[in-house]
């Protein structure tokens, strides 16, 4: 029973739990960022910036590999019937 239901978490479709390290990283960076910009502190505003930019470019990519590509793969199988 546990088993079915942690592989219809990995394997759904809603895509949640799957783009989850893409949004620990751009909320680590959110942080960072708010932090560095309240300090005056050059260096922890740009880490910070950045690692928030590749939190989400992270997030999207994740998204699409995971989620979309799966249902794409799908639909073109359905087209070729």
């Amino acid at each position: 029973m546990l088993t079915k239901i942690l592989n219809m978490i990995r394997r759904g479709e809603e895509g949640h739990a799957e783009m989850l390290p893409g949004i620990v990283g751009a909320a680590a960076g959110a942080v960072m960022l708010g932090v560095g910009a309240t300090a005056d502190n050059a260096w922890l505003a740009c880490g910070g910036g950045t690692l928030l930019a590749v939190g989400i470019v992270a997030m999207m990519l994740l998204n699409h590999m995971i989620v979309e590509w799966g249902i794409l793969a799908r639909l073109d199988a359905l087209e070729k019937k």
